[in-house]
Order: structure tokens, then C-alpha cells, then sequence
């Protein structure tokens, strides 16, 4: 059973809800996410978990619930193999028709903010990484970056 997905990409987003959604996280919501995570993993692990007396808190919780959990898993997983595979064409298709169903739900504008609050940030550093590279030289990327970073920021 494949562990990598859950363990890379659900927990990180179980964990930090703020990657994904404009929120404040506090202390106790993210206390009680981490449980849930620990569970999430728990479950999806493919090793048997030995609990104990010293064992800690946020594992013994779920603890009971963990083999039932790990059934669902398993039964995700052997369903989705029993999927039949889609061609590359059929996937581009049905990623265009989401675009074109979800396009005005985008705020493109900010976005752009987000990647000008980022980049003002990191901007030496990536003005720097331009430089070394021969295709950004090549193609001016540095140059057209500034132009950029000084529109945003409203200086010429």
C-alpha cells in the first residue's frame, strides 16, 4: 500500500490548513490537527503500531479505531488499482474543462500580490540566482524581473 501520498501531501495540508486556506491557525487548533494527522498517518502506515502504558497521548487515543481505519486504506488502494488507467489525452481534456469551469473563481489579482509580497522578500536572492543562470541572462530575466518589482512597488 502506498504510504508517500498521504504522508507528503494530506498531512502537510491536515497540519497546515493555512497552506491551503486563508485562516489563523492557534495553538489548540493546531494541537488537536496534529492528533488527527498522527491518526491519518497511524493509519495509513503499513508497520504494526505495539501501544503502551508509555506510549504517548494523541497515539492512544485513536488507538482502537486504527484497524478499522487501516481497512478503509486498504480497500482505497485496492480499488483505485482496480481503476482502469486514463490516456494523457483524456486527463489534458478534463484539466482544460476545469480551467475553463473554474477560471473566474481565480482572484489573479491576489495571486499576484502573494508572488510580489514573496519575491519582495526573497528578492535578492533570487535576483542573484538570475544572474548565475545562462538562460535568464540569455532572455533578461533579471532586467524584466526589476521592471516588474518596481511596477508593484509603484517606484519607475
Amino acid at each position: 500500500m502506498p504510504s508517500d501520498l498521504p504522508l507528503r501531501f494530506w498531512v502537510n495540508v491536515i497540519k497546515n490548513p493555512q497552506f491551503v486556506f486563508d485562516i489563523h491557525k492557534s495553538s489548540i487548533t493546531d494541537a488537536c490537527l496534529s492528533v488527527v494527522a498522527q491518526t491519518f498517518m497511524d493509519s495509513c502506515s503499513t508497520s504494526e503500531h505495539r501501544l503502551g502504558k508509555d506510549s504517548p497521548s494523541n497515539k492512544l487515543l485513536y488507538a482502537k479505531d486504527i484497524p478499522n481505519y487501516k481497512s478503509w486504506v486498504e480497500r482505497y488502494y485496492r480499488d483505485i488499482s482496480k481503476m482502469p488507467s486514463i490516456s494523457d489525452q483524456d486527463m489534458d481534456a478534463y484539466l482544460v474543462e476545469q480551467s475553463r469551469l473554474h477560471g473566474n473563481e481565480f482572484n489573479t489579482l491576489s495571486a499576484l500580490n502573494e508572488l510580489y509580497f514573496y519575491i519582495n522578500k526573497y528578492k535578492e536572492e533570487i535576483l542573484t540566482a538570475l544572474d548565475r543562470d545562462g538562460y535568464c541572462r540569455k532572455h533578461k530575466l533579471r532586467h524584466k524581473l526589476e521592471q516588474a518589482i518596481n511596477l508593484m512597488s509603484g517606484s519607475s
